[in-house]
C-alpha cells in the first residue's frame, strides 16, 4: 500500500508537469507544499515567502535586504513608543476594496492575538488607532528598535473580507486549526490567488492593478510541490519546470552538465541546530525518573560526539558551514567568540557521560522530518550512529514535516532539529525572543522543550528596549554566550541553498534569506 501511494503521488506530480502552459508562465517546483494560504497560521519562512506574492506588509525588504516602503509610504516616531504610518493612497485589495487604516488595525490585531502563531513576530505591539483613513498610529510596549524589520512579515488583510468570512482570528497549522483564510486569499500583492489543490498545485495570476511598477514580466505562476527529488529534477531537465528553489545536494554534479540549466548555489542565513527537551522527563527513554538532558555534561557529551566535519563533507557535499554559534556571522548580535565548537572527541564524550552518572549511556528519541531542512533525515541518521558510539541509543522517528511539526509544537520529542534564519528581523533578537527565551505571553513561541534561564531572559528583555545599538548588541551577545556555555542547543551549521533555473528564465533574485521574490523575476 505504501508503494502504491508513492506511485500515485509521482503520477500526480508528473501530470502537473506535462500540462501545456502559455508564455511567461513561471512553472515553479518546490520540495514541499506551503502550510496554508493564511500568512498568520505559522511562522514558516517558506510559506510566508510564497504568500508575499499575494499579501504585502507596510514595509518590505529590497534586493539588498534593506527596509523600504510598501503599503506605507513613510513613517515617523510620534513619541518613543508610538510610530505613525502613512498609507499608500489608491491601493486596492484583489476583491476591489480600498486599503484603509481599519485594514491595518484589524491585521495587526489578528497577528498579535494571544492565540496567533505569529504573535512572536511582533512582540512589542500594544495597540493601533486610525488618525485618518490613510494614517495609523502604532503603539508599542516601549521603545523598540526593530519594528520596521518585524513588519516586513506582518501582512495586511482587508477587514471587510475578514469579517464577511468569519476569519478575524488567525488559523493555526501547528494545532490543526483551519478557517476560511486557510484555503482562500485576498491581498494587495503582485499576484492574485487563483486556485489550490493541496500537495498538487497552487496557481496565481498577475495583478494588473498592482500599485508598484512591476520589475517582472510574468503573467502567471504555477507552483507544484514535488516531494520526489527525481521527479522534480526530471521536470527541470525536460523543460517542464522553469525554476526550483529545492535542488538536492546529491544532484548538483548531474545538473552541472545539463544543457539549458543554470545552478545558483549559495548559503542561507539559517542556522540548523538540535533542540533538546529539558522538561522533567524524556518521552522515549529507559531513564524514567529524571531527564539526563538537564545535565550540562550530557549535553556537552552529545555535542562532542557529533563529527560535524564528516556531515559537511559526506552529507552536505561541502556546501554547509560548520558552526558553534546559533546565528550566522552576518546577523547583528553575532560575535566571533560564539563561533568555536568543542572538538569532535568520542572518548571525551564518554568521560562526560560517566561523570554525569551514565557510564553505559541511555536511550532517547530523535524526531526528524524527511522533507524539512536540507538533508535533515540523513543528518539525523548519521547523528544517531555517532551517538551510539558513546552509548546513547537514539530511536529515530521520521515523517513528513506537517506531522513532525505538530509533535514539535506539542513538546512530544526528546531531541529534534530546528533551523532559524532570524527572519523577518535579520537580527539575533529574533531567535533570542522566539526560541531561547522562556515561554511567556509573546516570548518563547518556539520554546518547545521547556528550556529556561532567568539571566538569559533578563538580557533579552533588556535588549528589546535598548535604542543604543552597541549596547543592544552587547546584551544579545551576552545572552547567546550563556546559551553556548550551558549548551542549551547543539549548533550544527548554516545550511546551503541551491536554486536552479531553465534558460527560459532571464533573471531571478536570490538573497540569503532564501525567499523567492518573483515580482523581480524576468523570463524570455
Amino acid at each position: 500500500m505504501r508503494l502504491s501511494t508513492r506511485l500515485a503521488a509521482l503520477a500526480i506530480a508528473a501530470a502537473c508537469l506535462v500540462q501545456p502552459v502559455q508564455a511567461q508562465t513561471m512553472r515553479w517546483a518546490g520540495q514541499r507544499d506551503i502550510g496554508s494560504l493564511d500568512p498568520d497560521s505559522f511562522g514558516d519562512t517558506f510559506t510566508l515567502a510564497f504568500l508575499n506574492h499575494v499579501y504585502e506588509g507596510l514595509v518590505r525588504y529590497d534586493a539588498e535586504l534593506k527596509v523600504e516602503p510598501a503599503l506605507a509610504t513613510s513613517w515617523e516616531l510620534v513619541s518613543p513608543a508610538v510610530w505613525r504610518f502613512h498609507l499608500r493612497p489608491g491601493v486596492k485589495f484583489h476583491d476591489g476594496a480600498p486599503l484603509t487604516a481599519d485594514d491595518v488595525i484589524a491585521s495587526l490585531k489578528r497577528a498579535t492575538d494571544d492565540n496567533s502563531p505569529l504573535k512572536g513576530n511582533l512582540s512589542a505591539y500594544k495597540s493601533a488607532r486610525a488618525v485618518d483613513p490613510l494614517t495609523v498610529d502604532v503603539e508599542l510596549t516601549g521603545p523598540y528598535p526593530l519594528l520596521l524589520n518585524d513588519l516586513t512579515n506582518i501582512f495586511i488583510f482587508s477587514k471587510p473580507w475578514l469579517v464577511a468570512n468569519k476569519t478575524e482570528a488567525a488559523t493555526d497549522v501547528g494545532k490543526g486549526i483551519e478557517g476560511y483564510a486557510t484555503s482562500h486569499a485576498n491581498g494587495t500583492g503582485p499576484f492574485i490567488f487563483e486556485s489550490r489543490v493541496a500537495d498538487q498545485k497552487t496557481t496565481m495570476n498577475v495583478n494588473p492593478n498592482w500599485w508598484d511598477k512591476p520589475k517582472h514580466n510574468l503573467k502567471r505562476i504555477e507552483f507544484m510541490p514535488i516531494t520526489s527529488d527525481a521527479t522534480r529534477l526530471a521536470g527541470l531537465m525536460s523543460e517542464q519546470v522553469d525554476y526550483t528553489n529545492a535542488v538536492p545536494l546529491q544532484t548538483v554534479s548531474r545538473l552541472e552538465g545539463a544543457g539549458g540549466v543554470k545552478l545558483l548555489p549559495a548559503r542561507e542565513l539559517r542556522t540548523v541546530f538540535y533542540a533538546l527537551n529539558l522538561g522533567d522527563k524524556l518521552t522515549a527513554s529507559d531513564i524514567t525518573d529524571r531527564n539526563p538532558l538537564k545535565d550540562v555534561r550530557v549535553r556537552r557529551a552529545l555535542d562532542q560526539a557529533i563529527d560535524i566535519e564528516a556531515i559537511r563533507k559526506n552529507l552536505m557535499r561541502g556546501y554547509s558551514r560548520n558552526t558553534g554559534a546559533l546565528v550566522d556571522p552576518t546577523i547583528p548580535g553575532y560575535t566571533a567568540a560564539q563561533e568555536p565548537r568543542a572538538p569532535f572527541d568520542v572518548e571525551a564524550a564518554k568521560k562526560l557521560l560517566a561523570e554525569a552518572g551514565y557510564p553505559s549511556g541511555f536511550s532517547l528519541g530523535l524526531l526528524c522530518a524527511n522533507d524539512g531542512y536540507v538533508n535533515e533525515e540523513p543528518i539525523c541518521q548519521a547523528t544517531a550512529a555517532m551517538w551510539a558510539k558513546i552509548g546513547v541509543k537514539a530511536a529515530l522517528t521520521i515523517g513528513p514535516r506537517a506531522t513532525i511539526t505538530q509533535k514539535r509544537v506539542a513538546g512530544a520529542f526528546d531531541i529534534t532539529p530546528l533551523g532559524w534564519a532570524n527572519e523577518p528581523a535579520i537580527d539575533a533578537y529574533s531567535i533570542l525572543l522566539q526560541v531561547v527565551h522562556s515561554k511567556t505571553m509573546a516570548a518563547g513561541v518556539f520554546n518547545w522543550g521547556n528550556w529556561s534561564t532567568p539571566e538569559i531572559d533578563r538580557l533579552i528583555d533588556a535588549s528589546a528596549n535598548e535604542m543604543d545599538r552597541p549596547k543592544r548588541l552587547a546584551l544579545m551577545d551576552q545572552a547567546l554566550m550563556i546559551a553556548k556555555r550551558e549548551m542549551l542547543f547543539l549548533p550544527l551549521h548554516q545550511q546551503p541553498m541551491i536554486w536552479a533555473t531553465r534558460d527560459t528564465v532571464i533573471e531571478v533574485v536570490q538573497l540569503p534569506d532564501n525567499k523567492p521574490r518573483h515580482w523581480l523575476t524576468r523570463m524570455k
